[in-house]
This record gives C-alpha cells, structure tokens and sequence, in this order.
C-alpha cells in the first residue's frame, strides 16, 4: 500500500515546498520511502514553473534542506482525487481546497497543522511579506507537524 500526501499553500514557492522537503526528509529517516508520495501545490497560479523563494531556500539550506530542484505549481482538480491527505497551510486555502471539492473529497482536505504536537497554531504564517525570522518559525512549525503526520502514517500503514 502506498499513501499520497499533497502540501498546499498559496504560491507553492513558500510554505508548501519546505514542507515536501522536511515531510520527504523525515519520511526516508523512518525507511517510509516506498510507501508514501509527498507533493506540493499552491491553490493560486501566481508563480507556476518558479523555483521556491530565495529566502524559503536559504533557511532550509541552513538546516540541511535542499529545495532548488522544486518548481510551484497549482492544484489541479485531479490532484483531489489522487492524493490521500491534502494539507493547507492555513484556513484561506483550506477554504480555496474546500470551494473546489466534492463531499467525498472534502473528508480528505485537512489543516496541515493538526499534526503539530508543539505549536498551539492552526496555520503556518505565511512569511513572504515578512522579516527574514518568519522563515525560521516556519521550519520549526513545519518540522513539528510533519513528525506528527508521519507518527499518523505510520500507524495507518502499520494496520494494513
């Protein structure tokens, strides 16, 4: 069995790569490799076929994570019935995700927050308009989350 999980910000040049890149991380450190997929997304078309963010890179660079070869693009309605999970970053594009979806698929759009086990946030702060910390919190937020979500996973995949 194989489990799809979909990472959806605004742009996909944020938020939603450096989770791909920190979810895909710690899904390799646990051998989980062949059987989850991770993508990201971004519910607006804003920056399709760019590169993440110069400073989204240079944060995760500077712990170990490597985002150049990522490119945004938008979710696409088949996106919505190939993956298994479909993560927002925040509310916004939770509501963006939800507009776009069946009831059926709904059941399968989440907060990609509701895996944190350290932050008492719902959304990950988008940090494009901000000071250069911003990034950083988001790494942190998104490391958290992303240990929860595999804990999750590998249960799931442990009852199969």
């Amino acid at each position: 069995m194989s489990f799809r999980v979909l990472l959806v910000c605004m742009g996909n040049i944020c938020r939603s790569p450096t989770a791909e890149v920190v979810l895909r991380t710690i899904i390799k450190n646990n051998n989980l490799g062949s059987k989850v997929e991770v993508d990201s997304a971004g519910t607006h078309g804003y920056h399709v076929g760019e590169a993440p963010d110069s400073r989204t890179q240079r944060a995760a660079a500077a712990r170990g994570y490597n985002l150049t070869q990522l490119r945004a693009r938008k979710v696409a309605r088949q996106d919505l019935d190939y993956f298994d999970l479909i993560l927002a970053m925040d509310k916004s594009n939770l509501d963006n995700l939800w507009r776009m979806a069946t009831p059926e698929q709904k059941e399968r759009i989440k907060l990609f927050m509701d895996y944190s086990k350290n932050f008492d946030d719902d959304e990950v702060p988008d940090p494009y308009y901000g000071l250069g910390h911003g990034f950083d919190l988001v790494l942190d937020m998104v490391e958290d989350a992303a240990q929860g979500l595999v804990d999750e996973i590998k249960l799931k995949l442990d009852k199969t």
